[in-house]
């Protein structure tokens, strides 16, 4: 079965070319002094459409552009899968019809509509926009499923090809775990070239299918919790890629979406990579220390999307800045008088912190009416 699937990459690699773009593997020196490794990042920000998900969508509608009868393409996402289908679609000269989740965000919704989607909001799970796109599709209407098709997963799999041209004995890849698609993908190309790599998949706690799945638990089905790492949200195991997260992933481990949000508050500052939630998981993993390694072994990090909502992006990076002690807020009471403030003020940039808000309030029955609480938030040199 995976010889077969790596043949099928191997002709995925050659008819998606013209289409998709040869991402970059980068080395960090930053993450790889951190760790005691050889950090590299596959940079599928920078693919069309911001994500990896161009590759599958592009390789099954390639492989059905043919059809007569085909008068358009249908899909299902949360956001990533639903441009990669409207970008292929557009290439092929296709109508697309995406269904989305209701909580998806609005900048992935504009992005399909922009790539020129016809884009329906539907269901508070993605199993369930999952469900509706299907009851639409027919013989004309070709259903493009998220991760869980052979088509799809064939396509995911050139990146794999891709990391073994440009790292010829990569030791371990890590990479985001939604459906599946993605990672049965890179380990049946990278194993069929280096078997003796390892194949690490990263879930997010609040989704972790996939982890159960691969130890014991067949077919599980989870509550649906929210995760910043919307793109691999999935709630139950895909029947074609259940078999190769069992049988060719090493290892799948879990990070929190405090761990997610400081790897990609990592991956800005000091790679100046914008990653989504699902993008940065792989670092988050490796920071974290959630494997084991050899010291000076080749890892390489799938970054597998970008298309982050600029607001959501705000917030992260906030939270991120607090929790490493960089930017706290403090509380004062101070005289209401001239110069009171001025001389916190003065104290504050006298130790070197940088303000970036104050707010004060009048309506604290607690205090004497000649003093007042104030607030300043301060972005200051980690504590």
């Amino acid at each position: 079965m995976a010889y077969d699937l790596f043949q099928e990459i191997r002709a995925a690699g050659v008819a998606i070319a013209p289409y998709v773009i040869k991402t970059p593997l980068i080395y960090s020196s930053t993450f790889s002094r951190i760790t005691g490794a050889h950090v590299y990042l596959k940079l599928e920000t920078l693919q069309k459409a911001g994500s990896f998900k161009i590759r599958g969508a592009m390789n099954k509608i390639l492989a059905h552009s043919k059809r007569t009868e085909l008068t358009g393409v249908i899909t299902a996402s949360a956001g990533n899968h639903a441009q990669g289908v409207s970008v292929a679609a557009q290439a092929a000269g296709i109508p697309a019809t995406v269904i989305m989740p209701l909580w998806s965000s609005l900048s992935k919704q504009e992005a399909s509509r922009g790539y020129g989607a016809d884009v329906h909001l539907y269901g508070q799970t993605l199993e369930e926009s999952m469900n509706r796109a299907m009851e639409l599709a027919s013989d004309e209407m070709l259903y493009v499923h998220p991760f869980d098709d052979p088509e799809i997963i064939a396509g995911q799999g050139t990146i794999g090809l891709e990391i073994c041209d440009d790292l010829p004995s990569p030791d371990i890849i890590v990479v985001p775990v939604g459906g599946g698609g993605l990672v049965s993908g890179i380990s049946v190309a990278v194993k069929n070239r280096v078997p003796s790599c390892k194949i690490i998949g990263v879930q997010a706690d609040a989704c972790p299918f996939a982890y159960l799945s691969k130890y014991g638990n067949d077919g599980v089905r989870i509550k649906n919790e929210w995760t910043l790492a919307d793109g691999i949200r999935v709630t139950r195991p895909g029947t074609h890629t259940l078999p190769y997260l069992r049988e060719m992933v090493d290892k799948i481990v879990l990070v929190d979406d405090g761990e997610i949000s400081d790897a990609m508050l990592w991956l800005l500052e000091r790679k100046k990579i914008v990653a989504e939630g699902a993008g940065a998981t792989p670092l988050a993993a490796l920071l974290s220390g959630k494997f084991s390694f050899p010291k000076g072994s080749r890892i390489v990090l799938v970054i597998s999307g970008g298309n982050v909502d600029s607001h959501q992006l705000s917030r992260v990076m906030r939270q991120a800045l607090a929790r490493e002690g960089r930017l706290v807020r403090l509380s004062f009471v101070i005289e209401d008088q001239p110069g009171s403030l001025a001389e916190v003020l003065a104290i504050i940039a006298r130790e070197g912190g940088n303000i970036l808000k104050i707010s004060h309030s009048e309506w604290d029955t607690d205090l004497p009416v000649q003093e007042k609480r104030i607030w300043i938030e301060i972005h200051v040199r980690q504590l």
